[in-house]
């Protein structure tokens, strides 16, 4: 099922989700695809789906750093990170501390978690709070920046909230960050020079 980012449309993605369905949708760096976290089910379809290896942990978006920060814990450098740029496209792996998501997710002590800087996505975290949110392409090839692009390559998914082109799509910096020293695992949107005026 295809819908615009209306209104109407968030609210049937959100149902889909809350029921254990599978949604993707525009955010400000590329396509994501996600479902409930807390649903172990809906989880292992996103690693179906993408043909993604159980050992690559999935990332969570949330609403904002309310909704985040009941799931994982910040210290005082992740929290000068998660102020300055969300919601933005930094992603940060800090510490679980909610033990069923740990489940549900098959993690160990780390987490990946952003809230990001798009209208739609937003608007569907302002339902569900919190969301599975990796790239909506297969594992191992591009990510798509356009919604033509997640119809072409992806199937399997319940439904698509239709974004159009995604401007300047370059894929989120990940951060992992332990006390006062932060590792960047990938380079994105965010550069070293801007974490690092933080520090």
């Amino acid at each position: 099922m295809i819908v615009s980012c209306s209104r109407d449309g968030i609210s049937m993605a959100s149902k889909i989700i809350k029921s254990g369905g599978i949604a993707v949708f525009p955010t400000d760096t590329v396509y994501g695809i996600g479902c409930d976290p807390f649903n172990n089910k809906a989880v292992e379809t996103i690693y179906k789906i993408k043909g993604r290896e159980g050992s690559k942990h999935l990332p969570v978006l949330g609403y904002s750093i309310f909704e985040i920060s009941e799931i994982a814990v910040f210290d005082k450098l992740s929290q000068k990170f998660a102020s300055k740029f969300w919601p933005g496209p930094l992603t940060l792996i800090l510490d679980v501390k909610e033990e069923k998501i740990a489940r549900s997710l098959g993690l160990d002590k780390k987490i990946a978690v952003r809230v990001p800087n798009h209208p739609c996505v937003l608007e569907l975290l302002r339902e569900c709070k919190l969301l599975v949110g990796t790239s909506a392409n297969p594992s191992g090839q591009p990510s798509a920046a356009d919604s033509s692009e997640v119809i072409e390559k992806l199937n399997g998914y319940d439904i698509l909230l239709d974004g159009g082109s995604i401007p300047n799509p370059v894929e989120s910096t990940i951060v992992k960050v332990e006390g006062d020293m932060f590792d960047i695992v990938r380079q994105g949107k965010i550069s070293k020079k801007e974490l690092l005026s933080l520090v």
